[in-house]
């Protein structure tokens, strides 16, 4: 929110809740030699849908050897065309869809899933797909091996990777929730992810690196920085969105507060402010301390209006103050303050100016622009409890006239749901008016008196299921946090 401030609205669209699985695997007689084993499986879903239009999440398992390099293939078949695609690159001839590999995710290992979403076009009607095919091998759903199994295997998942597989950006688009903007400077949040988390900047002579991950889906490369830094101090000048949309985070200008760096931008983060350990594996955090700010206002698909959107983030919960506000979410895409309703971000400190829960706090709240918001009414709510667990995980989602806040321990177990209900009783927050910019460390006016520790967060397109979100929690908790 603003110096007094909170933030968000966006338009419901349709779910259609077509989730169509059509799968993987036929025998690569055009493969090379050394790749005996192919197949695939994919799950198209219609995610939303409108006059004239819809949304599409497509979904690709590699269950055969490890690719490098691929083509995803289809037909439609009542002249549905694609407007837009993320992810990936589309070629249409009449109704032959050819999508490619983005630079970021052109590696699928064995049992790894990658995603394409797109946007699209249709009259009349919108039937699934019938086939699909990877590299041209038919997507049937079972691998098929040839007696030509080279003596070593396709590389599976070692200690550089996270357990499960998946990512939680891969959990929302099968949830029918994709991922808009993926951000962390610990790990990959998508199972083929290999390209940089963020960038660093050394003072000695003001060059700057990308830090990437250790392997495909796996987590960021500490030794990297340290290496890069060394002997001298180093700030976070980017972090970079895994979503392939481009909405990345950068340091944050001035808008209704001037920040204390050059030109009223906000401070940027000292990179070994916050170090951690995840799995084993060494890495930082985002340690944003007062006048410290990220932002991005000139964003590719994130919520506007009364759009359904959802988002996370795992956040240090002893890291914390009373200074508005330390924020990661939508907000206004002029950095100012525009009026109730105009953001729909996670709010995380023990600020009480404009809402608090039981207990000293921290508490996890929305700020929704003008309010921070732990339900239904303004000021004091009792379901929203004091968390402090040192890795947290907070959820904030919204919808038409609904919206949500859950929260639990990033390391162990479940979620718990501190509210679902209603907007706030508060004139202007019903519709929304969400704007689509996306900041971190600071409120929507570029407010800038906040404390907090950011490791990852996303936002989707979308309002996520229950279901999904626990199952995000139990990926979360099994990348191994503090371990």
């Amino acid at each position: 929110m603003s110096g007094n401030t909170a933030r968000r609205r966006r338009w419901p669209l349709v779910a259609l809740a077509a989730a169509l699985t059509v799968a993987a695997a036929g025998v690569a007689g055009t493969q090379l030699a050394s790749a005996a084993t192919t197949g695939c499986r994919v799950t198209y879903t219609v995610t939303n849908s409108w006059p004239g239009g819809f949304g599409a999440s497509v979904n690709v398992t590699n269950l055969g050897d490890a690719v490098n390099g691929w083509q995803l293939t289809w037909s439609f078949t009542a002249g549905q065309t694609i407007t837009q695609l993320w992810n990936g690159t589309a070629a249409q001839s009449g109704g032959a869809v050819t999508v490619t590999n983005a630079a970021y995710n052109a590696a699928i290992a064995t049992g790894a899933t990658v995603n394409v979403g797109f946007n699209g076009s249709w009259t009349g009607s919108n039937p699934a797909p019938a086939t699909f095919a990877l590299n041209g091998v038919t997507c049937t759903g079972a691998p098929s091996t040839t007696n030509d199994v080279p003596s070593s295997a396709s590389p599976s998942s070692g200690p550089s990777n996270p357990p499960a597989g998946r990512g939680p950006c891969d959990i929302y688009a099968s949830g029918g929730s994709p991922c808009v903007a993926a951000h962390s400077t610990t790990r990959a949040l998508y199972a083929a992810y290999n390209g940089p988390l963020y960038q660093v900047r050394r003072a000695s002579d003001n060059t700057t690196r990308d830090i990437g991950v250790l392997a495909a889906g796996g987590y960021a490369n500490a030794a990297a920085q340290d290496t890069f830094c060394a002997n001298t101090t180093c700030l976070i000048t980017i972090i970079y969105d895994q979503s392939g949309r481009n909405n990345r985070l950068t340091q944050a200008p001035p808008g209704g507060f001037q920040g204390p760096a050059a030109g009223g931008y906000d401070n940027l983060a000292n990179a070994t402010a916050a170090p951690i350990t995840v799995a084993g594996h060494k890495a930082y955090g985002v340690y944003v301390a007062a006048g410290t700010g990220y932002r991005n206002n000139a964003t590719n698909g994130v919520a506007k209006g009364d759009q359904p959107e959802g988002m996370y983030a795992i956040f240090d919960g002893t890291h914390y103050n009373g200074g508005c506000c330390f924020d990661y979410g939508n907000a206004e895409t002029n950095s100012r303050d525009n009026g109730n309703g105009t953001m729909e971000a996670i709010y995380f400190g023990n600020i009480k100016v404009w809402g608090y829960g039981t207990g000293n706090g921290p508490w996890v709240m929305a700020d929704l622009e003008n309010g921070l918001f732990s339900g239904v009414n303004a000021g004091y709510n009792a379901n929203d409890p004091t968390v402090n667990y040192r890795y947290l995980t907070a959820i904030v989602k919204g919808e038409a006239n609904h919206w949500a806040i859950r929260a639990g321990n990033a390391q162990s177990g479940s979620l718990s749901t501190f509210y679902d209900g209603k907007r706030p009783n508060v004139s202007g927050y019903n519709p929304m008016k969400k704007e689509g910019a996306i900041i971190l460390g600071i409120g929507g006016d570029n407010s800038h008196g906040s404390a907090g520790t950011f490791y990852e967060g996303v936002m989707t397109s979308g309002y996520p299921s229950n279901a999904t979100e626990d199952a995000v929690q139990a990926n979360i908790t099994a990348a191994g946090y503090g371990r």
